[in-house]
Order: structure tokens, then sequence, then C-alpha cells
């Protein structure tokens, strides 16, 4: 069962006002934390969309020089 609730901002924010001091400091915190983890992975997400990508060439240029490297170490 769902409730949907249609409020404008005032409301919210009066509603807000008539809870106990202890739960505007619970809310403040929750808030602030959800916004800090939305703003952190909004920001990986970009970093990542648009962090360079390797070619199907590079990655075999790549995988060569590994294979170079793993046979010249001494076991």
């Amino acid at each position: 069962m769902e409730l949907t609730i249609d409020l404008d901002y005032n409301q919210i924010l009066r509603l807000i006002h008539q809870l106990p001091k202890s739960e505007i400091e619970k809310l403040t915190n929750t808030l602030q934390t959800e916004m800090a983890s939305t703003k952190s992975s909004t920001a990986l997400q970009k970093l990542i969309l648009s962090a360079p990508t390797w070619s199907d060439s590079d990655l075999n240029d790549y995988n060569e020089a590994r294979k170079h490297i793993n046979k010249s170490r001494i076991a």
C-alpha cells in the first residue's frame, strides 16, 4: 500500500517547524548525509563517464608489454 501526499514547500516547512528540536537535528543530519552521498556519487559518475578509454589496439599493445615484462622477471 502506498500513500502519496501532495505538499508544497511552505507546507513542508511548517510541518518541520512543528517538530521537536532533536527531531529537526536528526532531519538535518539525514538530509546533509544524503546530499553529500548524492554529490559524491554524481561526481564519481561524471569522472568515470569522462575518463579516457583504450582502443582495441591500445589494449593489445598493453597485453603484449605485460607478457614481455612477465617473461623477463626472474622467478
